[in-house]
């Protein structure tokens, strides 16, 4: 599988063209894409670091990955089901681990609490069925907050520590719940979270640049944050997850202080993440290295649909509850005819869509505008990589579809 001299270049005219506009275009971008083989398909980047940078985007460029991180949890996660220490259906093994999620009452709708009814296990975690919310994403988890409000990215456990937003099991809810994934498995290993990933999924893939504590190298390379603003045009803002970027690297007290947020906590260079990528699409080996991080088996089973009990669980409408967090989502990932949708271990199922993907093909984003798809049956996966609040960025959603369609029509000639 190779895309010739010709669809390559067209793909770099597309992001170049994408960041020609450094007022309100997208100050700067990296896309990579790769095969199952772990052949780069492509990998370019265009741009500035961020608006108002006059340095360059580069491949070497450090992103802020956000919620692409809860892919790798649930694959650390998976490795330990696999193992037989962690349990995906054991409520009891999960609440002795986390014993903070036993106390959680039920935020009812008139702001009162109700008592939890039902024990909260590992795979409701992963599936977003515990109850959690997120307050940028809810508007009754938001109101409850206040005065003093919650910031999910504050590095203190307090801050995912949540009130419930229905019975464990009821619903579903995109939220906390893979942070007290990544607590459950750091307490039943020993290790910290970011220590658990860099030795049993980083190290076996040939993986540096992937962290939750990223080094002075990465400080570096960092892109910065960038805030679009209602009318459009682009200025810059404060990084959202800033503890472990300004945190002494040296001293191992401010570094053991940092909370390792399973579901959001990565830094990554967008090549190496794909490296993981690779390894979904080849059934849980590493194509370059002959690791096997994951069983066939598993890898089957987390991208099989775990909630066919909510198909439209996606097409609940998500506020822009914090409006320089998120925009106003009406639906996650439309697509004609609305065919159920589905939910696998830790990212969405979609049922195909405009590009040309497969069916069962996975996908999930991140916060500050990246979005990442695996399609095994195709055996190709990608990543487009920005750094814009809010969420839902209409320009960077139309780059990922069109990259995404022409790598399907290149790929089909």
């Amino acid at each position: 599988m190779s895309l010739n001299a010709e669809v390559h270049s067209h793909l770099c005219d597309i992001i170049d063209k994408a960041c020609e506009d450094q007022k309100s275009g997208i100050p700067g971008t990296t896309v990579v894409v790769v095969g199952k083989d772990g052949n780069e398909l492509f990998a370019h980047s265009a741009g500035k670091r961020g608006t108002g940078s006059k340095d360059p985007m580069t491949l070497d460029t450090i992103f802020w990955i956000a919620s692409c991180t809860k892919m790798l949890t649930g694959v650390a996660c998976m490795q330990l089901v696999e193992q037989g220490i962690l349990k995906l259906d054991d409520a009891e093994q999960t609440e002795s681990l986390c014993p903070e999620l036993k106390s959680l009452k039920v935020l009812q709708p008139d702001g009162s609490l109700e008592e939890k009814k039902h024990g909260i296990t590992l795979r409701m975690l992963l599936t977003h069925t515990a109850g959690f919310g997120y307050t940028f994403f809810n508007e009754r988890l938001r109101q409850w907050s206040y005065p003093a409000g919650v910031d999910e990215f504050s590095g203190r456990i307090e801050d995912i520590t949540l009130p419930l937003l229905f019975q464990p099991g009821e619903g579903w809810e995109y939220g906390v719940g893979i942070d007290w994934a990544g607590i459950a498995l750091e307490r039943a290993t020993g290790l910290t979270l970011n220590d658990y990933l860099q030795k049993n999924v980083f190290l076996p893939l040939g993986i540096k640049d992937m962290s939750m504590i990223p080094s002075h190298s990465m400080r570096q390379r960092l892109a910065y944050m960038n805030h679009r603003s209602p009318d459009g045009t682009l200025r810059a803002r404060d990084h959202l997850l800033r503890a472990p970027l300004v945190i002494d690297l040296e001293n191992d007290a401010e570094v053991a202080r940092v909370f390792n947020s399973g579901g959001a906590g990565i830094f990554a260079k967008p090549q190496e993440y794909c490296k993981v990528l690779a390894v979904l699409l080849n059934d849980g080996t590493c194509p370059r290295t002959g690791s096997k991080l994951l069983k066939k088996e598993t890898v089957d089973e987390m991208f099989s649909n775990q909630i066919p009990r909510f198909p439209n669980f996606g097409r609940q409408s998500i506020p822009d509850a914090k409006p320089d967090l998120t925009n106003p989502i009406s639906e996650i990932y439309p697509v004609a005819g609305n065919p159920p949708q589905g939910w696998g271990l830790t990212f969405m199922l979609s049922s195909g869509g405009a590009t040309g993907r497969s069916s069962g093909t996975v996908h999930w984003a991140g916060l500050a505008n990246l979005w990442w798809w695996a399609d095994r049956e195709n055996g190709v996966a990608g990543i487009v990589c920005t750094q814009i609040l809010p969420f839902a960025d209409a320009k960077v959603i139309g780059l990922w579809g069109e990259i995404e369609a022409e790598i399907y029509k290149a790929l089909a000639q």
